[in-house]
């Protein structure tokens, strides 16, 4: 256990070591890449390491993952159920706590995990203004206190807010800021952190991880997972391909039938298990993401670049498809797809909007 557990970017997490070896660990980190890239992953690794109990012996720092603070500490990686968990206890108060009440992920009393709060998904004033209340407070269990801040998405005076912490650190605390996209964060504070980027993985090695998590997949489901993540070791551990399989399934009814449109039962069929509810949003936008990985792969097609396809196990349909269709009508498809996109969020019937997406596109 230890943080030769950590996928990739070696030369990132050295770094990162050797600052902690040299007690000059920043305040303030920014950890950017792609979703599924380690970033959280990583965080918990340098919490744990900053307050773990029984310190391997080794030239750089590291942890055990057996100490009481590294299981606690741990116990915070299911990130997504314990955001889960915190919504629906904030459901069950009154009305007015609800109100007053922010989400927070918190297994060890040292390191607090800071996810965007919904219905926004954003990152609110009344979540910074906590950790304002509590970092200036020395660690009660561990050497450091440790803020992990999940998003960029940050309401502009929660911004504003968390000026306050950088420009006056205790010296017993650090504060982790994940960015997909660094840029969203406001100029001042990115000036105040020590920024990170973890670069996406190569194909070759996202493949060599999958034939040890997911030893049932066959050669050529880990090598359509590894270039659907685009680097991202995290996301391909997850990648549910059973879903996006079928999505893409009904994604290709639709574009054939935009390019052939002699008959539309095919695509009346698909489009009419796209319901309302919650089990309906989630299925629409697997398939608006499956139409732009495709779209996107005829523009490489049409390119003349095919080693930039991701989609390699159906090539053979992508080309019939590119030869009925010009970068005019892929650049029109893709705006089209947006347009449904955005029609979501305004709770849209999902079967027309799909179904007028296409005529819209048929030649």
């Amino acid at each position: 256990m230890g943080f030769d557990q950590f996928h990739g970017n070696r030369d990132v997490v050295d770094r990162l070591r050797g600052m902690l070896a040299r007690d000059r660990f920043p305040h303030a980190v920014i950890l950017a890449g792609p979703e599924g890239s380690g970033k959280y992953t990583l965080a918990r690794m340098l919490a744990k390491a900053m307050n773990c109990l029984s310190p391997p012996q080794a030239d750089r720092p590291d942890f055990c993952g057996a100490c009481q603070n590294c299981v606690r500490i741990e116990e915070a990686g299911d990130l997504e159920a314990r955001c889960a968990a915190a919504v629906e206890a904030r459901e069950g108060l009154k009305e007015t706590d609800k109100k007053d009440t922010r989400i927070f992920v918190q297994t060890h009393p040292d390191v607090l995990i800071i996810p965007p709060d919904p219905p926004q998904m954003m990152i609110k004033v009344d979540q910074v203004r906590h950790v304002i209340q509590t970092i200036y407070y020395r660690p009660g269990e561990g050497r450091r206190r440790v803020y992990v801040i999940t998003t960029a998405a940050f309401m502009k005076e929660a911004a504003n807010s968390l000026l306050k912490v950088l420009e006056e650190p205790p010296d017993f605390a650090t504060l982790f800021l994940l960015a997909e996209n660094p840029g969203q964060l406001l100029p001042t504070i990115r000036s105040r952190c020590v920024s990170f980027r973890l670069a996406p993985l190569d194909t070759t090695e996202i493949e060599l991880d999958l034939a040890r998590v997911h030893p049932d997949w066959k050669p050529a489901q880990r090598a359509l997972v590894a270039r659907l993540s685009e680097g991202a070791v995290g996301r391909a551990r997850s990648f549910d391909l059973a879903a996006y399989t079928a999505a893409r399934q009904d994604a290709l009814v639709l574009l054939n039938t935009a390019v052939q449109a002699d008959d539309h039962s095919a695509l009346f069929r698909a489009t009419e298990t796209y319901r309302a509810g919650a089990e309906g949003r989630d299925k629409t936008d697997q398939l608006l993401r499956s139409l732009y990985s495709l779209l996107e792969d005829l523009m490489y097609l049409k390119a003349g670049v095919p080693e930039l396809v991701r989609n390699t196990d159906i090539a053979a349909e992508l080309k019939r498809l590119v030869a009925s269709a010009d970068f005019a009508w892929i650049a029109a498809a893709s705006q089209r797809v947006g347009e449904v996109e955005s029609g979501m969020r305004r709770n849209l019937l999902r079967s027309l909007s799909l179904d007028a997406m296409v005529a819209g596109l048929e030649r």
